[in-house]
């Protein structure tokens, strides 16, 4: 990120700014999350959306207990821009910044849908998938239900094919059930296929 992308970032209020392999992000407490997005446009100038993403933010053991909520919004005369952060627990709902930006307000439907954040002003309709799907599919602690139903067709992954050392606790990955969900059917697999 540039050195005026940078002094932009250090400008927002409230904001712990930090750089990492060249991108400087400015962490926003999430009470100051509209206030600081607000500055962004109007005192910054960015007025260009960009996106609006999600991630997890769990530490280990505590996967999809904490989501980052990610903005990154531009001037748009330089090209320069600024990229905001904030965290939700599971309790917390996220201030809309759709009034600032009207194109946030597809990004957060799909926040809200596919990693069920909670948006402060309401649930709002399903973008993506249909009424009747239960859970948030973009969440690392979601089961998929085609690891259950039929093996994986690729390589396996790590825990899932037997060579970890025994005094190793086995860990899936995210989407891969748990024994709980049943036996599981193993892939018919040549000597090619082992490589």
């Amino acid at each position: 990120m540039s050195a005026a992308a940078e002094a932009l970032a250090s400008r927002i209020p409230d904001a712990l700014v930090k750089t990492a392999f060249g991108q400087t992000t400015a962490h926003v407490p999430l009470p100051g999350w509209l206030a600081a997005a607000r500055h962004a446009r109007d005192e910054l100038g960015c007025t260009q959306f960009d996106w609006l993403g999600v991630e997890d933010a769990g530490r280990p053991g505590a996967v999809g207990q904490r989501h980052a909520v990610l903005l990154h919004v531009l001037d748009p005369g330089t090209k320069d821009g600024v990229l905001l952060r904030t965290e939700l627990g599971p309790d917390d709902a996220l201030p809309s910044v759709a009034p600032l930006w009207a194109g946030a307000a597809w990004h957060e439907r799909e926040a809200a849908e596919m990693f069920g954040i909670a948006l402060a002003d309401g649930e709002p309709a399903h973008l993506l998938l249909p009424d009747s799907f239960s859970g948030h599919p973009l969440r690392k602690d979601f089961v998929l239900a085609s690891r259950v139903v039929r093996p994986w067709p690729g390589r396996l992954e790590p825990g899932e094919d037997g060579t970890s050392a025994p005094s190793r606790r086995r860990a899936a990955p995210p989407g891969v059930p748990d024994p709980s969900w049943g036996p599981r059917r193993e892939p018919d697999r040549t000597e090619e296929d082992r490589g």
